[in-house]
């Protein structure tokens, strides 16, 4: 065999490769982007049903202390955002946003909602509750509380609101068949992520989120 046809020999095999290759990729698409309109429709109906029942949040804390008063989940949105992949368009990613207030806001303007204020004084409870604020998107002004003559650092002081926003984001990887799933302040004030199949994500994975959501028991996580 002359040096030529071995070199088509081995172009052939490597096209033939790379055509399985593609092949498996688009059947992985495929099969993610019909999960996807699975969590489209369900993520559409959704908020619909809970801002008009309007779910209690879970008692929320910033530093394990100081609870905040009865809070409730309302102005759930969706939304969804779409990318080309190999010359197709698929989604990108799939999310629900919305806010934690008040059950019972005070009779005055939104602007005048209620504070609270936490103070802490030692690392690890530093890093909780920079972490919760960051996790709910809890809007707060910090100061630091230093002695009046050796100006050492007393402790750290957070003004917040009582108020907070919470998601989720769930984001389709085609290639590997798999979805991503980051969770902010659903059910506390932190974040959690996990990772489902696409044989797992279907309207039961998708009940059990619901169930989070809204406080109830929930093997989502």
């Amino acid at each position: 065999m002359s040096f030529l046809n071995q070199l088509k020999q081995q172009a052939q095999t490597l096209q033939t490769r790379q055509g399985d290759e593609l092949q498996h990729l688009d059947a992985s698409t495929e099969a993610a982007e019909a999960a996807c309109k699975t969590v489209w429709h369900y993520f559409m109906e959704l908020p619909r049903q809970l801002n008009v029942i309007e779910p209690a949040a879970v008692s929320l804390s910033l530093d394990g202390k100081a609870t905040w008063p009865a809070m409730k989940q309302t102005d759930f949105r969706f939304d969804a955002r779409k990318k080309t992949l190999r010359g197709k368009e698929v989604f990108d990613y799939l999310a629900l946003g919305w806010r934690i207030e008040p059950a019972e806001p005070p009779a005055l303007v939104a602007a005048d909602l209620p504070k609270g204020r936490v103070s802490v004084n030692f690392p690890p409870d530093l890093e909780r509750v920079e972490r919760r604020l960051q996790a709910g998107q809890v809007r707060h002004d910090r100061q630091e509380l230093r002695h009046p003559e050796t100006k050492r650092l007393q402790s750290i002081v957070f003004e917040h609101d009582m108020a907070a926003r919470a998601s989720v984001r769930v984001m389709p990887n085609h290639d590997s068949g798999n979805f991503d799933i980051r969770l902010a302040a659903v059910g506390g004030l932190e974040i959690a992520n996990t990772r489902y199949t696409v044989a797992q994500l279907n309207t039961a994975a998708l009940d059990e989120l619901a169930k989070l959501i809204v406080g109830q028991a929930s093997r989502f996580l």
